[in-house]
């Protein structure tokens, strides 16, 4: 790939540089020496991404997506009880309180709030946030900003699901999270893993062009850079694995790209899976698969669990 450098000053004024990884569909991508972390350049401005997000995403980028969420509720919630396991195990009894940003259509929320969780919830989507008030959930329309989160109030826990790679200034947003938790609080991120092994095999062996990037999608993190960004925003890596590799499907020759039938069929063989291990009672054997994966920097997605750091 290029090596060209690119450098861009981004509004604050601070100047990012890095080698271009990937040139596509108009958008560039760079090792940002910066940031620690591959990004677009230039990043959209504000206004373009709160017209995105307020109205245009789920309609025009995911029409499909709260039927296919619907569709797939039983399969979400054995994820979504992975995490919420994963909360509890590392808080106290008493210690409930969660706040997800971005919580999309509430499924996530609802589901803690079945297990007893206090929840409460942020999406700049107005359509989300009415889907997710109609679940009976407190869900607020807005983006979390510093001039948003102070009126939530504090939390014990934030998840955050594919949030953080449409977020110009993750650091900021991070370091604002950590202001946001009680003392040794918890912090849940999912992120897509792009620029992966498989997906770097498809690109350039096999002919396929880089799919994964989006104008959308401004960050590109693997698990080393994601976990840099935690530790210096002041939290503590506790728990690291990743989703699983449904790339692979492609590199078998299930080419799914632009086929929403074929990616339907490719998605029920992962279910299958996931299912059958959990009703064999060995959801802990797939839970220790992905955590293997995450070593290899495979996976579709990561999923990084923090712990608030305390000042020394």
């Amino acid at each position: 790939m290029s090596q060209e450098i690119k450098s861009w000053p981004d509004a604050a004024g601070t100047e990012h540089a890095g080698a271009v990884v990937q040139t596509y569909n108009g958008n560039q991508v760079i090792e940002c020496a910066v940031c620690g972390f591959k990004h677009l350049v230039p990043i959209p401005t504000d206004e373009e991404l709160a017209a995105a997000y307020e109205s245009e995403y789920y309609a025009d980028e995911k029409p499909h997506y709260f039927d296919r969420h619907r569709e797939d509720l039983e399969w979400w919630n054995l994820a979504y009880g992975d995490r919420y396991d994963i909360l509890e195990e590392n808080l106290g009894t008493d210690r409930r309180a969660l706040l997800d940003i971005g919580s999309g259509p509430g499924f996530f929320l609802l589901h803690g709030k079945e297990r007893g969780w206090d929840v409460r919830g942020i999406e700049p989507s107005q359509q989300a946030a009415e889907h997710s008030r109609g679940l009976g959930l407190d869900v607020e329309s807005a983006f979390y900003s510093s001039e948003t989160a102070p009126g939530l109030g504090q939390f014990d826990a934030i998840n955050m699901s594919e949030v953080l790679e449409h977020i110009p200034d993750p650091a900021a947003f991070l370091s604002l999270i950590h202001g946001h938790l009680n003392d040794d609080g918890m912090l849940c991120v999912v992120v897509p893993n792009d620029f992966n092994p498989f997906q770097k095999v498809l690109r350039d062996s096999m002919g396929f062009d880089p799919w994964w990037i989006t104008h959308h999608h401004l960050n590109y993190f693997d698990f080393e850079s994601l976990a840099g960004l935690f530790e210096r925003c002041g939290f503590d890596v506790i728990h690291t694995e990743a989703t699983f590799p449904i790339d692979m499907f492609l590199l078998m020759g299930d080419n799914y790209i632009g086929n929403d039938e074929l990616g339907r069929i490719s998605h029920g063989k992962r279910k299958a899976l996931e299912f059958n291990l959990a009703s064999g009672g060995r959801n802990d054997l797939k839970r220790e698969l992905y955590r293997r994966l995450a070593e290899l920097g495979l996976g579709r997605e990561i999923v990084l669990v923090g712990r608030k750091r305390q000042p020394r």
